[in-house]
């Protein structure tokens, strides 16, 4: 096992100060980026345990903060702040470029070479990066399906891969096709993986609080998902070029 270093980082975005996890492989010499958005309640132990897990492979990982070091465990405290975020495109293309500019500036990061993935809100804070345009290598989300403004996923330049649960209410079919005519219209390379009997969230490990309905871990799919994720990396931004 290769040691990895951690940080946290604060910078500003959204109005707030955020405060990221930095974790960086073994070595010195620069390697490919990767940043890491959290489900809606924000940057919590799972992330950051990506974003380690990430750096054990030879990435730089930076997981991203959403509420300016809080974590939003009460649904209706998450709600109130996600829900007229994910309504406005600007403000997550912001916490996103924000974050994503941190990681760049990271000395052991090439800048060149970078993914975004996310889970969530952190995820639709992924797809709006691409939409915008950002020179990113992959785009990775878990129960994200969301849809931008029309016409701008055509500035996506980079593979983009959307895992979903069949039984997901949040995500129900309506939003996958509508997120795949999205992508299709705009000529992304896309894929879209459907883990059957999984609801929202299923790629989080049970929280010592009362879970929303719909929402629910699943143990198999979780780890197929994460699976998926670091082939979608190995693929388009492998540590060796």
């Amino acid at each position: 096992m290769t040691t990895v270093t951690t940080r946290t980082v604060a910078y500003p975005a959204d109005d707030l100060t955020m405060i990221g996890h930095l974790a960086l492989p073994a070595g010195a010499e620069r390697r490919p980026a990767v940043l890491i958005g959290p489900e809606g309640m924000g940057l919590g132990d799972v992330e950051r345990r990506r974003a380690e897990a990430l750096a054990e492979l030879g990435y730089v990982a930076l997981a991203f903060d959403l509420h300016g070091g809080r974590y939003l465990d009460d649904p209706e405290q998450m709600l109130a702040r996600c829900l007229p975020l994910l309504d406005d495109p600007d403000r997550m293309r912001g916490i996103g470029h924000a974050a994503l500019d941190v990681l760049r500036a990271e000395p052991r990061a090439d800048p060149a070479r970078t993914a975004a993935i996310g889970y969530g809100t952190g995820g639709a804070v992924a797809l709006e990066l691409g939409r915008d345009g950002a020179d990113l290598r992959a785009i990775g989300t878990v129960n994200a399906l969301t849809t931008g403004r029309p016409g701008e996923a055509a500035r996506i330049r980079c593979p983009v891969w959307a895992g979903v649960g069949s039984e997901d209410p949040i995500m129900p079919p309506a939003q996958r096709e509508a997120f795949a005519a999205e992508m299709e219209a705009a000529g992304v390379d896309w894929r879209l993986v459907v883990y059957g009997g999984a609801l929202h969230a299923f790629h989080h490990p049970p929280v010592d609080h009362a879970a929303p309905p719909g929402v629910g871990h699943h143990p198999r799919h979780a780890r197929r998902a994460w699976r998926d994720i670091v082939a979608l990396l190995a693929e388009c931004l492998p540590v060796t070029e």
